[in-house]
């Protein structure tokens, strides 16, 4: 648990400091708050690099191998199943609250030409802004791992590259998987308490946001490290996690009202716009168990 420690201690030291001071300066509105968060995103794999040096060990433990041939399957589910979950679970909202959805995307299209005036703009116009959204979606679905590949690389090469294997030479694959998932959690606290995914104008914030983020973290966790155990690489997962942030704001663009609660949808950081990434992930646990049921057997 040395390494574990160590790599902890840099990433939280590190994260924790740059996030803070963010948030002392200004918070999501000031101008560096996009450079500041990527920052934070490529952390855990600086931490899990420097924790390799000061233990002495080989880089190329890390499971950052794609091995590709025998897994493609993983692959195509990496790639396209987020997006997937991310459209059922808006589907699973949107049927919830119908008066929620506008297919004509008017109310979006409305916020975002005003806030193009407000910062001094010419607002394109309401075909325009279609033609956009609609290719947003198109290269979404088709681009998004690849664009956002190096900033999650930055996230996962540190917390299912490094964290999770090290975890699972002490526990289970299963405790290895929560415990993971915690910690990704509560490693996002200081951007959630400044009102990340679910804002801050709701009652118990910014504790509620924190709490409902490790649960999501752990839910996604379980299908991310699913894929990291079956193929002995992080690549999957950093494909996954770039899907879910490229794609998440998909949910979004039909809603027809000025505010919902971000803990219920259609973000699917809320349950019901997350419907389906909590199916796969209690999916993915209880796979993880029966793996850990074949290695007691195995040792026997």
């Amino acid at each position: 648990m040395k390494k574990v420690n160590i790599f902890l201690s840099i990433n939280f030291i590190f994260t924790w400091g740059v996030a803070f001071w963010l948030m002392s300066n200004g918070g999501y509105q000031n101008p560096l708050a996009k450079i500041v968060l990527m920052v934070c995103m490529i952390i855990p794999a600086i931490s899990a690099i420097l924790t390799s040096f000061i233990t002495k060990e080989n880089i190329k433990d890390l499971w950052i191998k794609p091995n590709f041939r025998n897994n493609k399957k993983f692959y195509l589910i990496a790639w396209f199943l987020p997006a997937i979950l991310i459209v059922l679970g808006a589907g699973v909202y949107y049927l919830v609250f119908p008066s929620h959805f506008d297919l004509s995307m008017s109310t979006f299209i409305k916020l975002t030409q005003d806030q193009m005036v407000a910062m001094g703009q010419r607002a394109p116009s309401v075909e325009e802004l279609k033609s956009l959204l609609i290719m947003q979606i198109i290269i979404g679905v088709l681009l998004a791992p690849i664009l956002n590949f190096i900033a999650c690389l930055g996230e996962e090469l540190g917390w299912r590259g490094f964290l999770l294997p090290m975890l699972n030479e002490k526990y289970s694959y299963l405790k290895s998987t929560i415990k993971s998932g915690v910690i990704w959690g509560i490693w996002h606290a200081p951007m959630i308490a400044m009102g990340h995914n679910y804002g801050l104008g709701y009652f118990g914030a910014p504790w509620g946001g924190i709490l409902a983020m490790i649960v999501f973290c752990v839910v996604v966790s379980a299908f991310l490290s699913y894929m990291t155990f079956k193929t002995k690489s992080c690549i999957p997962a950093v494909l996954s996690h770039g899907m879910i942030n490229g794609f998440a704001s998909f949910s979004t663009i039909f809603i027809a009202v000025p505010r919902v609660n971000p803990f219920i949808g259609p973000s699917p950081v809320g349950i019901l716009g997350g419907v389906g990434f909590i199916i796969v992930g209690i999916i993915c646990l209880i796979k993880i168990n029966k793996m850990d049921k074949e290695m007691e057997e195995i040792s026997i």
